[in-house]
């Protein structure tokens, strides 16, 4: 969960500074090692586990479709309500 939300956070504070948005310098800084923090655990937890190389590619490639999953959702509701 703490991924799901650094990348998203992460994706919405790029977006705000492409848009114009105010953004200041420490959360943006912030938001990306979150984002690295988050990956960072998960990589040193897989490693670390009592898994087959296969269970733990598994994971790791779940993980990442997951914060691909909550970008893309989360862009798309954004897109859909400026349209709106």
């Amino acid at each position: 969960m703490y991924g799901l939300f650094s990348a998203v956070s992460l994706q919405k504070t790029v977006r705000d500074q492409l848009e114009g948005i105010s953004v200041t310098n420490i959360y943006y800084g912030l938001r990306w090692f979150s984002t690295i923090l988050a990956i960072l655990l998960l990589v040193v937890g897989l490693w670390n586990a009592n898994l087959t190389p296969s269970e733990k590619g598994f994971y790791g490639m779940s993980f990442t479709l997951s914060l691909f999953a909550a970008i893309a959702v989360q862009k798309n509701t954004r897109d859909n309500k400026r349209v709106k």
